[in-house]
């Protein structure tokens, strides 16, 4: 898989396991990248494993919440970063 290496600043890049850290890359893509890396995940897990990991992920800020939220026509309530009280 092709993301730009400024998405995972905080991880060391060449050792990322795309399929193991899934729901981490799923939710930085979808949280901090772009329309062309968005189509990079989604041809490489497809869409309901990136609605999967969305519903998993611990955190996800408002904007990324909402959004998901209306694409995969899930409730808010749904996905386990709405109900955790951080």
């Amino acid at each position: 898989m092709k993301l730009p290496t400024h998405l995972f600043w905080d991880v060391d890049y060449g050792s990322i396991d795309w399929d193991k850290h899934r729901v981490f890359v799923i939710t930085r893509v979808c949280s901090k990248g772009s329309i062309s890396d968005w189509k990079e995940i989604t041809g490489y897990y497809g869409a309901e494993e990136i609605r999967k990991a969305l519903l998993q992920a611990r955190y996800l800020d408002p904007r990324t919440l909402a959004f998901s939220s209306f694409y995969f026509n899930t409730p808010k309530e749904h996905f386990r970063c709405f109900n955790i009280k951080l």
